[in-house]
């Protein structure tokens, strides 16, 4: 059986969400940010040195990265679903979006958020989180015009991966600026497996 390490508030419930549509065996370990700092607990250094989530346990093999764990998974229990087959120009979009949100698009979201908790004026780095910020959200946005789903209009492991960010842009209010992210929103969110996943880590926080 699979073993999911998942932490609240954390991009492991994009793994969760795709191992429900796999409809695969697995277990959730639930972890807690210290509600001070909101870093991870220190129990995670067990599982993997850099203590981060997500991290899964397949028989004696651990992966560690959300886009690593999302290729391993589906690459291994999907039987040709979620992603277009190799060799094609479809896959190498598929790639693209699988790295993009955990490169190109990620980053300066997260620079944002460290900005603002922080506090504190900055010389640069606030005006760059922001330009980069609209750069790549205005990028994704643009792509998903007359589209539902981002790869040659089939759900796959592209779209898990980028929740996140649609996830983000939600949380910061930015909907009604991204009228194409607030539509594929709405249809990610058709997805049993989706509302699933968001059940799945309420529980796993209580």
């Amino acid at each position: 059986m699979i073993k999911l390490h998942h932490l609240n508030r954390s991009r492991s419930k994009r793994i969760i969400w795709l191992l429900e549509e796999l409809k695969v065996k697995y277990e959730v370990v639930a972890y807690q940010r210290d509600s001070i700092t909101s870093l991870a607990p220190v129990e995670l250094k067990s599982v993997h040195p850099l203590g981060k989530s997500p991290i899964i346990e397949d028989d004696d093999l651990i992966v560690a990265e959300s886009g690593a764990i999302t290729e391993y998974l589906i690459d291994k229990y999907a039987d040709g679903q979620f992603a277009p087959k190799r060799g094609t120009k479809e896959y190498v979009e598929y790639s693209q979006w699988i790295h993009f949100a955990e490169s190109s698009a990620i980053l300066p979201l997260l620079l944002k958020m460290f900005v603002a908790k922080d506090g504190c004026e900055t010389n640069f780095l606030a005006g760059y989180a922001d330009l980069e910020s609209e750069k790549v959200i205005s990028f994704f946005d643009e792509s998903l015009a007359g589209k539902r789903y981002l790869v040659a209009d089939q759900f796959s492991g592209a779209d898990i991966m980028m929740s996140f960010i649609v996830e983000i842009v939600k949380n910061n209010g930015d909907f009604e600026k991204y009228k194409n992210i607030a539509a594929y929103a709405a249809q990610l969110a058709t997805h049993p497996a989706f509302i699933q996943a968001d059940n799945i880590e309420l529980k796993a926080e209580a």
